[in-house]
C-alpha cells in the first residue's frame, strides 16, 4: 500500500505538491489524474524517493523507498521509457538492472518474454520505437516480481494492441493482490482500466473515489425524454425550473432533475411517455467539469479569429521592436 500523508513539495515560489494525502490500496488498478501540470509526475517521483518533499511524508507498505533494502524486489516503477542506456541491448539494460538487486540473471529474458520484446533482446535500446521504450520500461518494472507497481504515462507510443496489452496486464497484475498506480491523460482508457481514481489539479487532491463517483460528482444529472407531446411537456418542465433543450436525435433533454421528477411531471399532465433515459456522461466530461477551474495551461482562443486580426510575425533572427 502507498500512502501520502500531507505531501507538499515547493521549487522555489512554486507549490508543485500541496497538502497531498491519499492512499493506494492493493487489489485494484487506481488511476492517477490531472491536468498538465497537477504534480502527478513529482508526486510520483516522491514515492519512488528521487524527489524530497519540502514536507509530509510518503511510504510503500510502511516505509520510505530509501529505507527498502531490495526495491525491485517490492516496487516496480516506469516514469520515462527513454532514461536509458542507448547503446546496451535490451537484455544487457535487464541484466545489470538484476544484478544490482541480487535478482536471477535468467528473470532478465523472462521478463523481456512477459512482454513481447524476446526476438530484440540483443538489439540496442538506442534504436527502439517509443512503443518498444515503454514495453521495456514495463519489462524492468516487473523484474523484481513486485507486490506495488507505478506507471506514469505507459501507453505513449503504443499501438491498438499494445494499449489493450498494458490495459489487460495491469488488470491482471491488480486481480493478484498488487498495489497498482498509473498515471494517464487518455480519459477514455482510464474508464476501461481503472477501479479507483485519485484526481489532482495544481497540487491538491480534488477526488479520491471510484470511477463511477467521480462521474457522477464530475456531471450534470440530465435526462432524455420522449412523449407524445413533447411541447406541452417541455413548458411543463420548465414551470418547474428544469433546463429543457431539444434532443439532437428528437425528443429532449432535461438538466437541473431526475427521471423520476420528470416522470411525475409527464404523469400530472397527462402526457403518456415513449422514452424516459438518464444520460450518462464520460469520464473525459465528467473531469473537464472536475478539473475546470484547475487548469494551469489553459489554450487561448484563436479558433474564431482571423489571420487578418494576428499579430504580424517576427523573424526569428529578430526581436520585435
Amino acid at each position: 500500500m502507498i500512502v501520502a500523508e500531507h505531501l507538499t513539495k515547493t521549487y522555489g515560489a512554486h507549490r508543485a505538491v500541496d497538502d497531498l494525502s491519499f492512499s493506494v490500496g492493493p487489489g485494484r488498478v487506481t488511476g492517477f489524474l490531472g491536468p498538465n501540470g497537477a504534480g502527478k509526475t513529482t508526486t510520483m517521483r516522491m514515492i519512488l524517493g528521487l524527489d524530497h518533499p519540502t514536507s509530509g511524508r510518503v511510504t510503500i507498505d510502511g516505509r520510505p523507498y530509501r529505507d527498502l533494502p531490495v526495491p525491485l524486489r517490492e516496487v516496480g516503477a516506469l516514469l520515462d521509457a527513454k532514461a536509458i542506456q542507448g547503446n546496451r541491448s535490451a537484455l544487457a539494460h535487464l541484466e545489470v538492472l538484476a544484478a544490482s538487486n541480487g535478482i536471477p540473471r535468467s528473470r532478465a529474458l523472462e521478463a523481456l518474454r512477459l512482454v513481447g520484446l524476446e526476438q530484440v533482446a540483443r538489439r540496442r535500446v538506442g534504436g527502439f520505437s517509443l512503443g518498444m521504450s515503454q514495453r521495456l520500461g514495463v519489462a524492468a518494472a516487473l523484474l523484481g516480481d513486485p507486490h506495488t507497481l507505478l506507471f506514469d504515462e505507459p501507453v505513449n507510443g503504443l499501438d491498438p494492441e499494445g494499449i489493450q496489452w498494458i490495459r489487460e496486464l495491469m488488470k491482471g497484475l491488480a486481480s493478484e493482490g498488487r498495489t497498482v498506480l498509473v498515471s494517464s491523460h487518455l480519459m477514455s482508457e482510464m474508464a476501461l482500466t481503472a477501479d479507483h481514481l485519485i484526481v489532482i489539479g495544481r497540487g491538491r487532491l480534488i477526488a479520491d473515489s471510484s470511477v463511477e463517483e467521480v462521474i457522477e460528482a464530475g456531471s450534470r444529472q440530465s435526462v432524455l425524454v420522449r412523449s407524445r407531446d413533447d411541447s406541452a411537456l417541455a413548458a411543463r418542465l420548465e414551470a418547474l425550473g428544469a433546463g429543457v433543450v431539444p434532443a439532437p436525435a428528437g425528443g429532449l433533454l432535461v438538466s437541473g432533475t431526475g427521471p423520476g421528477a420528470v416522470g411525475e411531471a409527464a404523469l400530472a399532465a397527462a402526457i403518456v411517455l415513449e422514452e424516459l433515459t438518464p444520460q450518462r456522461v464520460s469520464l473525459e466530461e465528467a473531469f473537464m467539469e472536475l478539473t475546470r477551474g484547475e487548469v494551469e495551461f489553459a489554450a487561448g482562443g484563436l479558433a474564431g479569429t482571423a489571420p487578418s486580426a494576428l499579430p504580424e510575425a517576427a523573424s526569428p533572427l529578430e526581436p520585435r521592436q
